[in-house]
């Protein structure tokens, strides 16, 4: 019998923005394949038969691979890619070290890659399949005084690969979007400077979770649209205010 459960993937899905995407997505009745470092110890969710696990750094092939065999072993396809897992660091530009780089670049740039393309690989054999990529709002509009250079570098290659992929796979039926955030209520970011960081969204707050995965939902079923960056940010992304 053909499974008609649709089957997602969200990488860096043990907290915050990523284990509201596997809530929410089990909600909806998706086989969900979730990953991070050793998410099956940081486990914050309820038991589910539609749920699987899988350890390991999303910048490791390996690991990718891994990933996509467990989503097409266990649940027979991949509907949705998620590539949600990221790292933040907030240096001076003259300050990030090879280290910092390294870092970045695996979780941000090789941690989208390998998965991406062993998932678009199963996508073009079912003819259909989204991905949504998580950025920042800082690409578009950098703030004086939040030093992030490399950062912004390194997600704005995101931002330029979401164009290119649309386009290249437009007529298979996959279809490619980012999400731009600006600061979410996660525990990245420590209670005490919440205060500080309002003042960066011209709407005066920080964003919540559930925003940020309402914005995933809506690209996973918005079947007209590919190739989009999707600020969900307050309104920063707009100009100076």
């Amino acid at each position: 019998m053909v499974n008609t459960r649709k089957t997602a993937i969200v990488t860096g899905a043990s907290q915050g923005i990523g284990a509201g995407l596997v809530e929410a997505l089990l909600k909806r009745d998706y086989g969900v394949v979730a990953n991070s470092r050793n998410i099956t110890k940081a486990n914050p969710f309820a038991a589910s038969a539609n749920l699987a696990l899988v350890d390991g750094d999303i910048g490791d092939p390996r690991t990718a691979a891994k990933i996509v065999d467990t989503a097409v072993s266990r649940f027979g396809r991949i509907d949705v890619l998620i590539n949600n897992a990221g790292v933040f660091i907030r240096k001076p530009f003259t300050e990030y070290t090879t280290e910092d780089f390294n870092t970045l670049v695996s979780t941000t740039l090789a941690g989208f890659l390998y998965v991406s393309q062993l998932a678009v690989k199963q996508m073009l054999r079912q003819k259909s399949g989204s991905i949504v990529n998580v950025s920042t709002t800082l690409v578009d509009q950098p703030i004086a005084g939040v030093g992030a250079a490399v950062q912004i570098m390194l997600k704005g290659a995101l931002n330029a690969v979401t164009r290119a992929l649309a386009i290249e796979y437009a007529k298979e039926g996959i279809r490619v979007n980012t999400i731009a955030p600006g600061v979410i209520n996660t525990p990245m970011h420590k209670p005490e400077t919440h205060d500080f960081l309002k003042g960066l969204h011209p709407v005066g707050r920080i964003g919540e979770v559930k925003e940020v995965v309402d914005a995933a939902l809506f690209l996973t079923d918005a079947t007209f649209t590919s190739g989009e960056i999707l600020h969900v940010d307050g309104g920063a992304h707009a100009g100076k205010w």
